[in-house]
């Protein structure tokens, strides 16, 4: 580990799609000095989808406190055809998140935030894309990944996502291990502090003893007890239809859903405007908006910051506690080392 050259937290914002409203929210993010003073922030983008969204809301960018990050995808003496679904939007927001990856990779920046993109729009040039998450995971070499939900009230990761219900119901004992661990370091990162996990079950009231399936008792329980041995505080299975209210009342601060609708549904009735998407699993730390282009409202001057406010105020929360992280472990191995050197030069003696 190498020690960091600063005390404020470097954090990459990728614009997501040039039509839709990212550019937007990210200005309007940034106007905010209550956001731009939590990080250094590096604002990937074309010109022209500047140039589109100055015209717009009446923010100039270079008025910002931000360093830009110039892409060089579209020709910015062609205005941005808000709403649109076009191939070379989609490609330029891939392209952004690829550059806020790689400055995360090279030490350049400790976090990333990413506005949305389009699935659809990176797809119509004949790329194969999946979401932002497969891609962080392909560009960063990653195996895994797991998403995690969060706002101020509570947060939940999930043990499965975009896959068929049929096929989440086929639990695997490391694979609910691993989403545990994975949570616990995350919540720690966040809070510095030894987080409460309950894990949900995946039948009616945690299988009712056996009554309602056997998941519950014969992998979720011993994927439990094998977290719990690693010294993870963590109980369960419990009943999904009553922990989320539990974990809102101050039981829990991290919920361990099954599978995708499971922990999505209660956790947007929660906060929907305040809850932040993190990636787990990957080498860097992502987080990301909880909504998608807003197509419908994009180049109106009409899009709500609020989502990517606290996307950018959680990534900045999680870069310091990864500073922090590694600043107190080259303090405690410089002490080690002090402890060490005096017991041989006493031997000695």
């Amino acid at each position: 580990m190498t020690p960091p050259s600063h005390t404020l937290p470097r954090i990459a914002i990728s614009i997501g799609d040039p039509a839709g409203v990212g550019a937007e929210i990210a200005l309007k993010a940034l106007r905010d000095p209550a956001i731009a003073e939590l990080a250094q922030w590096l604002l990937i983008a074309d010109t022209a989808a500047l140039i589109a969204v100055a015209s717009t809301t009446g923010i100039d960018p270079r008025k910002l406190t931000h360093t830009p990050v110039t892409a060089s995808n579209l020709d910015k003496h062609h205005p941005i055809a808000f709403g649109e679904l076009r191939a070379e939007y989609g490609l330029a927001a891939i392209d952004y998140v690829r550059r806020a990856v790689e400055l995360c990779m090279s030490g350049e920046a400790d976090a990333m935030v990413t506005a949305p993109l389009n699935k659809e729009a990176v797809t119509l040039s004949g790329r194969i894309f999946s979401g932002h998450t497969e891609y962080i995971a392909e560009l960063t070499g990653a195996t895994e990944s797991r998403m995690l939900l969060v706002s101020e009230k509570l947060a939940t990761v999930h043990v499965s996502t975009h896959i068929a219900l049929e096929q989440a119901c086929k639990l695997n004992r490391q694979r609910i291990v691993r989403t545990i661990q994975l949570g616990n370091d995350a919540l720690w990162l966040m809070r510095q502090r030894r987080p409460r996990i309950a894990v949900c079950g995946l039948n009616p009231h945690a299988g009712e003893h056996n009554l309602f399936g056997r998941q519950d008792s014969e992998v979720i329980a011993p994927a439990i007890a094998e977290a719990r041995a690693l010294g993870i505080d963590c109980s369960g299975p419990h009943s999904p239809d009553t922990i989320f209210i539990r974990g809102l009342r101050g039981e829990f601060d991290l919920i361990v859903a099954m599978y995708h609708d499971q922990g999505h549904i209660p956790m947007k009735l929660i906060d929907f405007d305040a809850t932040v998407n993190v990636s787990l699993g990957i080498p860097i730390i992502r987080t990301s908006v909880d909504h998608g282009t807003a197509f419908d409202i994009a180049g109106r001057n009409m899009a709500d910051p609020t989502n990517m406010k606290a996307a950018m105020r959680l990534a900045a929360r999680m870069a310091a506690g990864k500073i922090a992280t590694v600043t107190n472990a080259l303090a405690n191995a410089a002490q080690e080392t002090v402890l060490v050197t005096d017991t041989v030069a006493g031997a000695a003696r």
